[in-house]
């Protein structure tokens, strides 16, 4: 197959379960898929050309590319290294970004840019294969300090870039390099070497993706190796290392670095919300290649955990500012959410992982919800500016950065995007499966017959969709479609057959197709009011807006009264309208509040509870998508809304 100028050397899938033995479904490789306008054409094919090439210009300006050029010797004059000693990730995420980017685009002029960072990369390995530019040439300091230098965390970046560029490009320099690491590190960690593991997650990954990719027993040994002895608290510092043993205390232990129990004995997903999901994506990785139930167990305890006590309304993940982590079941505050874009990539990641090894909806419904919100509110519409932390709530003064000093989340949304084709078919034994929905094309080969399939919507701001099976031969398969967890109602229309499946499943159609099918689906889009368990007491008497897949907010630009300052009705009327010159176009609903009367707290904090607290007066309110918050200059922002009875005053109690 070719695409867009270039020839198809390999498959470019992103999770390659096509011969894991304990995975129900199979990827369907990104440059046979093809996003065609609608929602995502814009983020898949312009924002993410924009923030590849604003990244490089970044990863030039803050000398992450030159540390590789020094340490390899093609400059002399020695960068200014930055807080952090694992800047190395920052590029190798990007060269992932690139290698998905070019499975689907030609771009001569970025590919030669590519190519002499990847130059520039290669020269700075070292000969045993060891490559960490902060300690280039000094044996002596490797391996030294697991908890905090995150060596073998930079390792698993660069072996993900790697591959994917393997995969999309063919044979490549890039990945022996990546193999010669990979190496190295089987043969320093196992039980008769070093017996340790990384202070950050995701090395595991990496290495069963390397073995999914070479065959290789040794990196998926590995990979179970570092698995199997985390959490027996072997990233602890030593006693007299006072400094380091200072942060691991202030951080939060072994908890925070998911070290204080071994994997398959976790109950409750807790410490860096980041490395807690990385490592879970290693495990259900592992899990797909060997069918360790224990691990599954340990998964599907940790997956309940999050979903049922600690994710946000927007998919989004990690309350503590301090650690960047989980808190306490039903600890989700709202304006001091750290709620990082690189835990909610993270836990899209997993959950992926947990759909490709059951084929359940549930999964695909947290991927959806997160990717809609807690993933897109992560860059601006642009492509340029990002969020490193995603409040549900902002008072002003917060805004997305061009770059960061520790700059993990940028080039980690665009290798997401990048390779967001990926994640919307799969295939099984059975059949075909739909787990995203927006106007797209894929072609793919069920047992030999070539199947074409387009989606016609204009999803999330419509339920409807059109979708077109074109089998080359006749055949007998099933399509699973995604019935999404938020519909009431759904409708699935073939011929003159209807369909009224339940929400948060897949609904399988099977049959002989012949020639050209056309399905129509009707998800129908309203207006729902969410509200929280009675035990995140941020939310109490407050509701958040939902349409379809989306998460609403009210911000400053749209509205003259302050957002803060409403209440809404007990029985609003929601009115929603697409402006196609709002924000590169998103459907806003508008409804019916109070306000509250500012005047009658004066300059107290505290006053006695009456009816004096809301004004007479209705304004009219406007909310818009909350990923598109913060794009049109310093705002004030709210999610949750104040609801009713609560904020017009009790009556007096009689005793």
């Amino acid at each position: 197959m070719a695409r867009d100028g270039l020839c198809c050397l390999m498959a470019t899938n992103v999770v390659d379960t096509s011969k894991s033995s304990y995975a129900v479904l199979r990827p369907v490789p990104l440059e046979s898929v093809e996003i065609r306008g609608g929602f995502w054409g814009r983020w898949v094919n312009q924002v993410v050309e924009s923030a590849i090439k604003h990244q490089y210009k970044m990863l030039e300006e803050s000398d992450r590319v030159n540390r590789f050029r020094y340490v390899a010797g093609k400059i002399s004059e020695k960068p200014l290294r930055s807080l952090y000693v694992f800047d190395d990730s920052d590029l190798y995420k990007w060269l992932e970004a690139c290698g998905y980017y070019f499975a689907r685009k030609k771009d001569e002029e970025l590919r030669r840019v590519v190519e002499g960072v990847i130059d520039d990369v290669v020269s700075a390995q070292e000969e045993d294969g060891y490559l960490f530019t902060e300690y280039h040439g000094s044996p002596e300091r490797r391996w030294k300090n697991l908890t905090f230098d995150h060596e073998l965390y930079c390792a698993g970046h660069f072996i993900q870039g790697a591959i994917a560029l393997h995969r999309s490009l063919g044979g490549h320099k890039i990945f022996g390099a990546a193999r010669r690491f990979a190496d190295l590190i089987a043969k320093t960690f196992n039980p008769e070497g070093i017996r340790g593991v990384c202070g950050h997650p995701e090395i595991e990954m990496a290495l069963v993706e390397l073995y999914r990719e070479t065959g290789e027993e040794r990196y998926l040994e590995t990979a179970e190796f570092f698995i199997n002895e985390r959490g027996r608290e072997a990233l602890r510092p030593a006693p007299d290392d006072k400094l380091n043993s200072a942060l691991y205390r202030v951080l939060g232990g072994p908890e925070y670095f998911v070290d204080h129990r071994p994997v398959r004995e976790l109950e409750e997903i807790t410490g860096h919300a980041v490395r807690a999901l990385y490592l879970n994506c290693g495990a259900t990785d592992l899990y797909l290649e060997k069918g360790d139930k224990t691990l599954w167990d340990a998964m599907s305890r940790l997956w309940e955990n999050f979903v049922r006590k600690k994710m946000y309304v927007t998919g989004a993940a990690g309350s503590r500012y301090v650690s960047e982590a989980f808190g306490e079941d039903y600890e989700l505050p709202n304006e001091r959410a750290y709620a990082e874009t690189c835990a909610a990539i993270a836990s899209f990641m997993w959950n992926w992982r947990m759909l490709l090894a059951t084929g359940e909806a549930r999964f695909a419904d947290i991927m959806e919800s997160t990717l809609y919100n807690s993933i897109l509110s992560g860059v601006s519409l642009d492509g340029a500016r990002y969020f490193y932390m995603n409040p549900l709530a902002s008072g002003g003064g917060y805004s997305r950065s061009p770059w960061f000093p520790c700059a993990c989340c940028p080039p980690n949304i665009a290798r997401l995007l990048a390779s967001l084709p990926a994640y919307f078919y799969s295939t099984s034994g059975r059949g075909l499966w739909i787990h995203l929905y927006g106007s797209s094309k894929a072609s793919v080969s069920l047992n030999g017959v070539s199947v074409g399939l387009s989606q016609e919507t204009d999803y999330p701001w419509s339920g409807e969709a059109r979708i077109l099976v074109e089998a080359e031969e006749p055949a007998t398969f099933s399509l699973f479609l995604r019935i999404p967890g938020w519909c009431v109602n759904p409708l699935v229309k073939l011929d003159d057959r209807a369909f009224s499946p339940r929400p948060s499943t897949y609904l399988e159609i099977r049959r002989r197709w012949r020639g050209r099918t056309v399905i129509k689906t009707s998800f129908p889009l309203r207006v729902e009011m969410l509200t929280s368990h009675p035990y995140v007491r941020n939310n109490i008497s407050q509701v958040a807006l939902r349409r379809g897949p989306l998460v609403y907010c009210v911000e400053s630009p749209d509205n003259r009264v302050d957002p803060r300052n409403i209440v809404l009705g007990r029985r609003p009327v929601f009115r929603v309208k697409y402006d196609e010159d709002l924000l590169h176009g998103v459907a806003t609903i508008s409804f019916a509040a109070s306000e509250v009367n500012m005047a009658q707290f004066s300059n107290n904090l505290y006053k006695v509870l009456d009816g004096s607290m809301v004004k007479k007066r209705k304004v009219r309110v406007t909310a818009i998508p909350y990923y598109a918050w913060a794009n049109r200059g310093d705002s004030v922002m709210i999610t949750w809304i104040p609801f009713a009875d609560y904020w017009r005053g009790g009556a007096a109690v009689r005793l």
